[in-house]
Formats: structure tokens, C-alpha cells, sequence
């Protein structure tokens, strides 16, 4: 369907209800628009902030259809929604980003074949889809590797590094997925993981946030920091062409983060692609405070058909992001005393370890 720039007053909306949804959702009334989020969870943190919405499973065509038709235009929070319910969306209003961009990005398989045939790197990875494959992918790529569902993994999960040889029956290790489509793929020796998030127009335009630097404690992301120390320019301009590239390719409108390793060798710094997010995204959550205009303002501006604002630093400011993973959040009064920090709660009820209820940005001195 042809998108037209949305005006103020208009509704848009949003697919997935957590944390992202929400503050997808808080961007856009700073626009003056009204959402309307649809997740299947009747306690999902967008519904709060909401001037609609709608609780109903990802498979309901009559319940998507409504929804669809209450809206100008559709994006979504997160990439597991299924294909048909992306195609069912659009027929009824512009999605953005379109279905083909999800269906790429959302299947790891694909996702690194698209990657490498632009001719940007991967680690190396093969299709297992049996456990013959399994021993063939083995031999082929190596030890250590990480074997991998092909979809709907995140934060850690449905992932297993294989280390030795002696670890188990490769006939038990593929049991353990359960008859998932899997990937294994190559462990790339890397120094730091960064990301770069950025934004396409719907004409086109493009901008880039700084890249940033990302700490994982148990698999989940714990620090964001930028601009990242001790990096080559030449390197982060290669980060962000390699952004551009994608998301041309892609057709992509929205923010979107495309998730690297920084190799150094006897060769010099390199970039690897890990991973791309067809989203906003936890590593860009600094820019609320840290720039020029946050990512969730920047992608409502991409997907309404609006010009993107500026994406520099805010002052040329060091700027760091942390996740409140659990019972972290409890330390919100200490947070809120502190200068300089910027605290953020998703308002999610249980502290469940490992589940993200908020994270605080610090805005801590001039890098000039």
C-alpha cells in the first residue's frame, strides 16, 4: 500500500506492546499522534501510554484486520510476528518496515546469506537441519562454535557454544533444540561488540547515530557506551556504510541496528556483521538523552514519511547506557538523586531475574 506523509492527529500503530512499543508510543505523542498498540498480553507496558488498543493473538485475521483499518500507518516493536500477519497488516496500511525487510532479517539463515551477498562479513555459518548436518557443518567450520535456532532466539536464548569435540553426541545436541531449523556458526576471536543504529526515510535519507560499544552480562545486554575509545575513524565510517548498505538494500524504512565484532589482528581493526535488528533497539536507548533526536523519534519520523532529524551526540557529550535488569530497578531513589542520570522504568510488575525493567543513561563529561 503507498504511505503518505501522516499529519499531526493521526493515529499510528504499533505491533508488540513491551518496553520499545512504549517508548515508540511516548515519541509520538511528543509528535501529536495518537497510537494504538496491538499485543496479545493485556499487561504489556505500551498498553499504558496508549490512546488505543488492542489484546489479541498475532494469528487473529479479524482482530489484525480492525486494527489495521483504525490506523494511517503500522510499525512494529520487535521481529517475531509472523510473515502473514506482516502481509495481512499491509494490505490494509502502509508497514513500515515492509514484510519482505522482516522476513529477511528475522530468520538468521537468511539474514547472513542477504549479509554476505553484499559482501559484507559474516562469521562463517552453515544450515543444520539434521544431525548429519550438524557433524558436516562441524567439520567444516570448526571448534568453537555456536549452534543456533534460525528464529525467535534473543537475549541468549535458543543457543549453544560447542566447544570440544568431547561434549556430547552431536545426535543429543540437536535434540536439545527440539526440531528447530538451526545455523551453526563460526566463534569470531572479537575485542568488543559495537552496533550502529541508524534510520532510512521513506526518501531515502539516511542517518547514523555514533557507534557504540556493548557489554552482555548472562547474554542480555548490561552497558552501552559512546563513543566507543581507541577506535580507528576510518573503522566507524566503515560501520556506518555498512548500515547504509543494508538498509538500501533492504528497501528499509525506520530505525533499524545492525549489531558488529571489532576484530584486531596483524591485519588491523575489522568489522564482522553479527546480527541485524529490523527495529528500534536496546543499544540505541542512549539517545533519548544523548542526542540530537532519539531513536524513537527518528524512526515515528521515518515511518509518518516525516525528514529525519539530526543524529549527533548532544554536545559532544561521553554518554552511557545501562540496563536495570531485575531486582535492579529497585534502586530507582538512588538513581533519580544521582546528577547527571536519567532514569527510565518500563512499568512491568515482577522483577523476574534476567527480565529488563528499565535502564539509566548517564550523561558524564565533554570528550573535547
Amino acid at each position: 500500500m503507498t504511505a503518505r506523509p501522516l499529519a499531526p492527529g493521526s493515529t499510528l500503530g504499533i505491533v508488540g506492546g513491551g518496553q520499545l512499543g512504549r517508548m515508540i508510543a511516548l515519541a509520538a505523542a511528543n509528535y501529536g499522534l495518537k497510537v494504538h498498540v496491538y499485543a496479545p498480553d493485556a499487561d504489556s507496558p505500551a498498553f499504558d501510554v496508549a490512546a488505543l488498543t488492542t489484546c489479541a493473538a498475532y494469528d487473529d485475521a479479524e482482530a489484525l484486520t480492525r486494527f489495521a483499518q483504525s490506523v494511517e500507518a503500522i510499525t512494529y516493536e520487535f521481529e517475531n510476528i509472523p510473515r502473514e500477519t506482516a502481509d495481512l497488516l499491509a494490505r490494509h496500511a502502509p508497514l513500515h518496515p515492509s514484510a519482505d525487510a522482516l522476513s529477511t532479517t528475522q530468520d538468521r539463515l537468511s539474514e547472513k546469506s542477504f549479509i554476505n551477498g553484499l559482501g559484507i562479513p559474516t562469521a562463517p555459518f552453515r544450515q543444520v537441519d539434521t544431525p548429519d548436518d550438524l557433524a558436516r557443518a562441524l567439520d567444516a567450520i570448526g571448534l568453537p562454535a555456536v549452534l543456533k535456532t534460525r528464529r525467535f532466539g534473543y537475549d541468549g536464548k535458543g543457543q549453544r557454544i560447542i566447544r570440544t569435540a568431547a561434549e556430547g553426541d552431536r545426535n543429543a545436541i540437536f535434540a536439545e533444540f527440539g526440531g528447530a531449523p538451526l545455523i551453526l556458526e563460526g566463534f569470531v576471536p572479537f575485542e568488543r561488540e559495537v552496533s550502529v543504529v541508524a534510520a532510512r526515510g521513506q526518501d531515502g535519507g539516511f542517518a547514523a547515530f555514533d557507534l557504540c560499544q556493548n557489554e552482555h552480562r548472562d547474554h542480555i545486554l548490561a552497558l552501552t557506551q559512546v563513543p566507543v575509545p581507541g577506535l580507528a575513524p576510518e573503522t566507524a565510517e566503515g560501520a556506518y556504510e555498512i548500515a547504509r548498505r543494508i538498509a538500501e538494500a533492504l528497501d528499509y524504512v525506520g530505525v533499524l541496528a545492525v549489531e558488529m565484532f571489532l576484530v584486531r589482528d596483524e591485519s588491523g581493526e575489522r568489522l564482522i556483521v553479527n546480527e541485524i535488528a529490523p527495529r528500534v533497539h536496546n543499544s540505541g536507548h542512549w539517545t533519548i538523552e544523548g542526542a540530537l533526536t532519539s531513536q524513537f523519534a527518528q524512526h515515528v519520523r521515518a515511518v509518518c514519511g516525516w525528514p529525519l532529524g539530526e543524529a549527533d551526540r548532544t554536545g559532544g557529550l561521553t554518554v552511557e547506557m545501562r540496563n536495570l535488569i531485575g531486582p535492579e530497578a529497585g534502586d530507582w531513589r538512588a538513581i533519580l538523586a544521582e546528577p547527571g542520570a536519567h532514569l527510565h522504568l518500563y512499568g512491568k510488575g515482577e522483577a523476574r531475574p534476567g527480565r529488563k525493567m528499565g535502564h539509566v543513561t548517564r550523561l558524564l563529561h565533554r570528550t573535547d
